[in-house]
C-alpha cells in the first residue's frame, strides 16, 4: 500500500510547482504593464505638441499674349523658356484680308481728298460726269456684294458657313452700300454746284475716310506683338503658319512678380496681418527668406477646420494669405512649396 501512494504525492507536488509559475509570470506580465502605462502616462505630460506646420506653394502672375489681328503665324521670334523684357518682339502675325482692306480704305480716302478738291474747285461738266461714274461703279459693287450676302445667309441658314463667313458677308455689303450712298452724294453735289454746306459735307466725307484708315492701321499694329514686361515665356501654342483669330491666345509670359500662398485656420492669425513680415522657408532652395503680407480673404464655409465637439473646441475658418519675398530669389519657381517658420 506504501508503494502506490507515493506516485500520487509527487503528482501533486509537480501541479503545485508549475501553479507557482503560472502565477510569477503572470505576476510579471502585470508589472511589466503597469510599468509600460506609466511612462506612456508620463511621456504624454512631458512631451509637448509641436507648432502645426504651415505649407504653402509659390504662385506668379501669368499673362496670355493676344492681338486685335487675325490672320497666320509669320514668325515666332521666342521660344518656351526664353527670358524677355519689355517691349522685346514676340511674334509677326500676318493678314492679306487686312492688307487689302488697308488698299481699300487708303483708295476711299484718295478718291474723298479728290472730290473735296473738286468741290472747293466748283464744278465742271467732266467733274460731274466723273461723279456719275464713281456712284454707277459703287452701286455696281453694292449689288454684287448684296447678292454674296444673300448667297452666304443663305448657306448660313443651311448649317454649310459659320456665322462669322455671314457676318464678314454682311460687313461688306454694308460697307459697299455706305461707299454708294457717298458716291451718289458727290454726283448729286456735283450737279447742284458746290454751296457752304456742300463743302462742309465734302470735308466730313474725308474725315471719315481717314478714320477708316487708321482704324485698319491700328489693327496692323498688332501684327507684331512685344513682350508688355519682364518674364519668361512659358508656353507656346500655335506654330508657324497656323491660323489665329483675334484674341486668341498666342503664348503665355511668367512676369517676375513671384508670390507664396497659404491657406492658414483663423487661429494663427493674431500675428499675421497687412503689411507684416513673415519668415519663411524654401526646402526646395534651402533658404529662408523675409516676406510681407499683402493679401488676406477668408476661403468660406467649404474650408472650414471641424472641431471635435467632445474636447469643447470650435469650428476655424481657413484664411488665404499671400505673401511677397522682400527681394527677388533666383530660381524661385511656381509651386515649389514654402513653410511658414513660426
Amino acid at each position: 500500500m506504501a508503494n502506490e501512494y507515493k506516485p500520487t504525492q509527487t503528482a501533486a507536488a509537480d501541479e503545485t510547482a508549475v501553479s507557482a509559475k503560472d502565477r510569477a509570470l503572470i505576476l510579471t506580465i502585470v508589472i511589466v504593464l503597469i510599468i509600460l502605462a506609466a511612462m506612456a502616462i508620463l511621456g504624454f505630460l512631458l512631451i509637448k505638441q509641436g507648432p502645426d506646420t504651415v505649407q504653402g506653394q509659390a504662385d506668379a502672375t501669368e499673362i496670355r499674349i493676344s492681338g486685335k489681328l487675325p490672320g497666320r503665324v509669320a514668325k515666332l521670334y521666342v521660344e518656351e523658356g526664353d527670358r524677355v523684357k519689355t517691349g522685346d518682339t514676340l511674334v509677326q502675325i500676318h493678314s492679306t484680308l487686312i492688307d487689302a482692306r488697308l488698299d481699300q480704305v487708303q483708295a476711299m480716302e484718295e478718291a474723298a481728298s479728290a472730290a473735296n478738291a473738286r468741290v472747293d474747285a466748283g464744278t465742271r461738266s467732266q467733274i460731274i460726269t466723273s461723279a456719275y461714274e464713281v456712284w454707277q461703279q459703287a452701286k455696281a459693287a453694292s449689288g454684287i456684294a448684296k447678292k454674296t450676302y444673300e448667297r452666304m445667309q443663305n448657306l448660313f441658314e443651311k448649317g454649310v458657313v459659320s456665322e462669322q463667313k455671314r457676318d464678314e458677308a454682311k460687313a461688306a455689303y454694308d460697307a459697299t452700300t455706305a461707299g454708294e450712298a457717298a458716291a451718289k452724294s458727290q454726283y448729286e453735289l456735283a450737279k447742284a454746284g458746290a454751296q457752304k454746306e456742300d463743302k462742309a459735307a465734302s470735308a466730313a466725307m474725308v474725315n471719315v475716310a481717314k478714320g477708316g484708315v487708321k482704324e485698319v492701321n491700328a489693327l496692323l499694329e498688332d501684327q507684331y506683338l512685344v513682350a508688355p514686361c519682364d518674364g519668361e515665356i512659358t508656353e507656346v501654342y500655335p506654330h508657324v503658319s497656323e491660323l489665329v483669330a483675334t484674341g486668341a491666345p498666342i503664348m503665355s509670359l511668367q512676369k517676375d512678380d513671384h508670390w507664396v500662398v497659404f491657406n492658414v485656420r483663423e487661429t494663427l492669425l493674431k500675428d499675421i496681418k497687412l503689411g507684416s513680415v513673415l519668415k519663411v522657408k524654401i526646402p526646395a532652395l534651402d533658404i529662408e527668406t523675409d516676406a510681407k503680407v499683402f493679401y488676406i480673404k477668408d476661403l468660406g464655409t467649404y474650408a472650414n477646420w471641424q472641431a471635435t465637439k467632445s474636447t469643447g473646441d470650435f469650428d476655424a475658418r481657413t484664411f488665404q494669405i499671400k505673401v511677397r519675398p522682400e527681394k527677388r530669389i533666383e530660381n524661385l519657381r511656381p509651386g515649389m512649396s514654402v513653410i511658414l517658420v513660426q
